[in-house]
């Protein structure tokens, strides 16, 4: 665990501790770290995150659906 000593705004404070009330959190190391994973599963490049090599085997593979196959399915 790495320990590091931040600075942040009064908004993101009552931002951190309304993550922390609504997930039950012990601190607000546990709401950055849930911020974060959030975040990195929304906005980071997809081969950057662990399961994007599954997603591509899997394409690679063939077991996808092409969108017009899922959409005739769906139907």
């Amino acid at each position: 665990m790495v320990q590091a000593m931040i600075n942040i705004n009064e908004r993101t404070n009552r931002v951190l501790n309304v993550v922390k009330a609504k997930f039950g959190l012990k601190d607000k190391s546990e709401a950055i770290n849930l911020v974060v994973d959030e975040y990195e599963g929304s906005f980071l490049e997809p081969e950057l995150r662990p399961e994007y090599k599954k997603k591509l085997q899997k394409i690679v593979k063939g077991k996808h659906f092409s969108r017009e196959e899922f959409e005739k399915a769906v139907e």
